[in-house]
């Protein structure tokens, strides 16, 4: 075994509480206005089983078809974007937190996925213009 520190723990059912500059952020991603409209009126909840580095994020948005994701931390996966796009998203541990990078043919940005605490997951999310936003998910 190495020496590596046990990574947190995900794991659990999360529901957005707060947005903080989401808007900006899926402009800079050119995501029109009618989607832009209608992600701040969605009510988000990614459910998580975490097993090590082995990632299962069930994104639930009301109204929508929602996402699931299937990946180990350090490796990749693709999954389509708001804006219809396919992204290639690469993944690895940035300290205690998940740093994804989602790259498609017109435009990249970052998301973090960090514990604040145990009830109070944080997304930082950074567009391909620098514009950062932050989506608070509360523990149900």
């Amino acid at each position: 075994m190495s020496g590596k520190c046990p990574s947190p723990d995900f794991s659990g059912k999360w529901r957005l509480r707060t947005s903080d500059n989401f808007d900006p952020f899926l402009q800079d991603c050119d995501v029109g206005m009618l989607k832009r409209q209608a992600a701040k009126m969605v009510s988000s909840e990614h459910h998580i089983t975490q097993e090590g580095d082995k990632m299962s994020v069930n994104v639930v948005a009301t109204g929508q078809s929602g996402k699931q994701q299937e990946y180990e931390v350090g490796g990749n996966f693709t999954e389509k974007e708001i804006n219809g796009e396919e992204a290639e998203v690469t993944t690895a541990w940035e300290g205690e937190s998940i740093k994804e990078v989602h790259v498609t043919s017109s435009f990249s940005y970052t998301l973090v996925r960090q514990l604040e605490d145990p009830e109070t997951m944080v997304l930082h999310l950074e567009s391909p213009k620098g514009t950062k936003a932050r989506r608070i998910y509360k523990k149900m």
